[in-house]
């Protein structure tokens, strides 16, 4: 029995710290709403369904904690099946925060990080800075369909980090525990850059012209809701965190990915050449 449960599997970091704990030979299994028939890595989970933790968290010692994007109230909807894993024997967990999570009380990821400190387990918390893989996702239909990036931003400049080397910091916590027993990572990318600067990037990289707008926060959020199809939650959620960009408290680095991982972070010129299919047009 796998003793690393992997949340959020599906998604960028989770993917990656897969990847990342399949690479390094470390057994472990991911939790997923949706578990094929005949799969004997994963398990069948949902934070609201408590039915589903039992089995999740059977043998588990660590877990890497993605908040889905559509659990906006932690409290109600997050932290009891956590709780739940707690009590079935978890002990460490690692999860996946927010750069200035800390500072930040708006954001969900701080509610689950005070309530980590108090749980009586042993944690470790990856902020992340702004994703590569944000441009590649969530914002790819702007920038592959109209070849633009609106954002309310303003001029400020962002510490962009690959999800790659988000979970390679997580897969290492979930190794090696007593080593990242509680303690706080932000991993960040080696530079800070401005969405003019993500915009004159990807113009090299595709070869046409891609610009930034500007956009007021009431205007996004219209953007990101109509044209995005984010739900309200996110729509909030990255509001606060472009908001963080404009009012210049968003370029912060730090060494702490190059201090877990021993190598140089990946650079988003890098990035956007790795993954520049996902912004050609659909032919």
């Amino acid at each position: 029995m796998a003793k690393i449960l992997v949340t959020g599997a599906s998604g960028n970091v989770g993917a990656a710290v897969v990847r990342a704990l399949t690479e390094a030979g470390v057994e472990h299994r991911t939790a997923d709403r949706h578990v094929p028939a005949g799969t004997t890595d994963a398990v069948a989970f949902h934070f609201t369904d408590p039915s589903t933790w039992s089995a999740a968290f059977e043998g588990v010692e660590s877990l890497f904690l993605v908040r889905p994007p559509a659990i906006g109230n932690v409290r109600r909807d997050l932290l009891p099946a956590v709780a739940a894993a707690r009590d079935a024997g978890v002990r460490h967990v690692v999860f996946l925060s927010l750069q200035g999570a800390e500072k930040n009380k708006v954001v969900p990821h701080a509610k689950v990080e005070s309530w980590l400190r108090s749980s009586g387990m042993t944690w470790t918390f990856v902020r992340a800075s702004f994703f590569h893989q944000n441009l590649s996702t969530t914002h790819v239909s702007d920038i592959r369909d109209r070849d633009e990036i609106l954002m309310p931003a303003g001029h400020g400049a962002t510490a962009f980090v690959d999800a790659e080397d988000v979970g390679a910091v997580a897969a290492a916590a979930l190794t090696d525990p007593s080593a990242h027993a509680d303690r706080a990572w932000t991993v960040t990318g080696p530079r800070a850059l401005t969405y003019d600067q993500i915009a004159a990037i990807l113009t090299d990289e595709l070869g046409r012209p891609v610009r930034y707008r500007r956009a007021g926060i009431l205007r996004y959020a219209r953007h990101a809701r109509r044209v995005l199809g984010m739900p309200w939650g996110m729509v909030v959620v990255t509001t606060a965190i472009y908001s963080t960009a404009r009012l210049g408290m968003a370029a912060g680095l730090t060494e702490e990915a190059r201090t877990v991982l021993g190598r140089e972070p990946i650079d988003f010129a890098a990035f956007a050449h790795r993954e520049r299919a996902a912004w050609l047009p659909s032919r």
